[in-house]
């Protein structure tokens, strides 16, 4: 597909390298010379230095054959204008980030049709539920969410104390009955979609596939089911952090909020009074520990800046906080912060390039695939799908055992009228279910795609 970007800040180039590896056809679109000849550089395509929402900026990038069009640049409102100009021009789909929580559901809703803008995306609420899901379940590395949260992807590490150190899935699967799915394993560099007798070691990133009760059910025999959050500390008054503390409020969480910075605290205050928002420097130890650092359940360092992040969760950690959360954006200090034993990681821009990928890819399709949902797993090396069955599916009513799935692809659930069906071989895939595969090493935009 033929897809503008308009904004080449991290967002941008992150959702240009993802695109690019999908094999579409960029161009980039920003109004700094001196981004434009970064990106120039960096990636193998076709750059325009010029003001996204000038007319002939947008002809000569090529709107008037765009299939889509993605404005994501710092202003919620040129990002609004530039999608309306696109529009006009004869671009095909538009999409704009829209970062601002004064935009409410209602209103967004109006300026999507008025605009007729395709979708808007905002990475900072989208940040905020994933580092709600991480914090309402402490035991799990990552959570993905399908058919309206009745099914979920949960990942988490096994430590030296596991039970499933040296276990067999097939022994797994006997001595803690439940309705789940062992979908992925990350080991090292490797990642494997596995059979029965593979054996899990200490450190293997294993990735669960099941409903939410039975993935309780599963962490409860475990022994890893730890108690719900009730006192989070947030570092940075920023957007997500606006968004998380109301989550956590409606949960009935305390919520302590740090930032360094007067007017955002103040502004904070206002909008979320029931938090306790401190003006202090969090790099100072003593603020953090006079504020009860060590009496929290949950940390979330959500400032600006990758190694300060990375650095004040160490110090959480260190001080016994059971989890902790870090916001990297930088994906070469994601293996620093492994070594650090930071294991949960949350980026706010690999988050929003998953949805653009996910949109990008069933436009791309000319059979209509219905992707309702793309997550990347295990640090971009897997994939989970979730795909919505259409009446005209080739292979519906067929037993699974009698089909022929492409290796490195599994189908890890099927979701039948809100039912969660964990599949075996006499299951079959049927019109209107929606159907969780996941993938390593191939890049899915149909459902049939999954077949030999």
């Amino acid at each position: 597909m033929n897809i503008i970007i308009v904004g080449g800040g991290k967002i941008g180039t992150t959702v240009l390298e993802s695109l690019v590896s999908e094999g579409h056809d960029v161009v980039m679109v920003d109004s700094d010379p001196e981004v434009i000849a970064q990106v120039s550089n960096i990636y193998d395509v076709m750059c325009v230095c010029g003001n996204g929402v000038d007319w002939e900026t947008l002809t000569e990038a090529g709107a008037a054959g765009a299939d889509l069009l993605i404005a994501v640049t710092g202003s919620d409102e040129f990002n609004m204008l530039c999608c309306f100009m696109a529009k006009k021009v004869g671009a095909g789909h538009t999409i704009a980030r829209i970062r601002n929580p004064e935009y409410n559901d209602q209103s967004l809703g109006f300026i999507k049709q008025s605009l007729d803008i395709s979708m808007v995306i905002n990475p900072d609420s989208l940040a905020a539920a994933e580092l709600f899901n991480l914090i309402q379940l402490p035991s799990a590395e990552s959570i993905e969410t399908f058919a309206g949260r009745n099914f979920q992807i949960v990942e988490w590490i096994l430590h030296p104390e596991s039970p499933l150190v040296g276990m067999t899935l097939m022994e797994m699967r006997k001595r803690f009955p439940a309705s789940y799915l062992v979908g992925t394993v990350g080991r090292g560099s490797e990642v494997f979609i596995p059979s029965g007798s593979f054996c899990l070691q200490e450190g293997d990133r294993i990735g669960i596939a099941a409903s939410p009760s039975e993935i309780e059910n599963l962490m409860k025999m475990l022994g890893i089911l730890r108690e719900p959050t009730r006192n989070a500390m947030i570092i940075g008054a920023a957007r997500s952090a606006h968004y998380l503390t109301r989550h956590l409020l409606r949960s009935g969480c305390r919520v302590t909020v740090v930032d360094i910075d007067k007017e955002a605290c103040t502004a904070f205050a206002e909008n979320s009074p029931e938090a306790v928002v401190i003006c202090g420097d969090a790099a100072q130890e003593e603020v953090l520990l006079e504020e009860g650092l060590a009496n929290m359940d949950a940390f979330v360092s959500l400032t600006g800046i990758d190694e300060e992040n990375i650095l004040l969760s160490y110090q959480a950690l260190s001080k016994g906080v059971r989890r902790v959360i870090t916001k990297i954006n930088r994906e070469e200090f994601t293996s620093m912060a492994a070594k650090l034993g930071l294991d949960c990681i949350i980026s706010p821009r690999r988050l929003m390039s998953d949805v653009l990928t996910r949109y990008a890819r069933a436009l791309a399709n000319s059979a209509g695939s219905k992707i309702e949902t793309l997550y990347k797993l295990m640090d971009g090396k897997a994939e989970a799908l979730e795909f919505r069955v259409e009446e005209d599916f080739p292979f519906a009513g067929i037993p699974l055992k009698d089909l022929h799935l492409k290796k490195n692809t599994l189908i890890a659930g099927i979701i039948r009228k809100r039912r969660i069906i964990i599949p075996s071989g006499t299951d079959s895939i049927l019109p209107e279910d929606s159907v969780v595969i996941l993938a390593a090493g191939h890049s899915l935009g149909d459902l049939a795609d999954i077949m030999e």
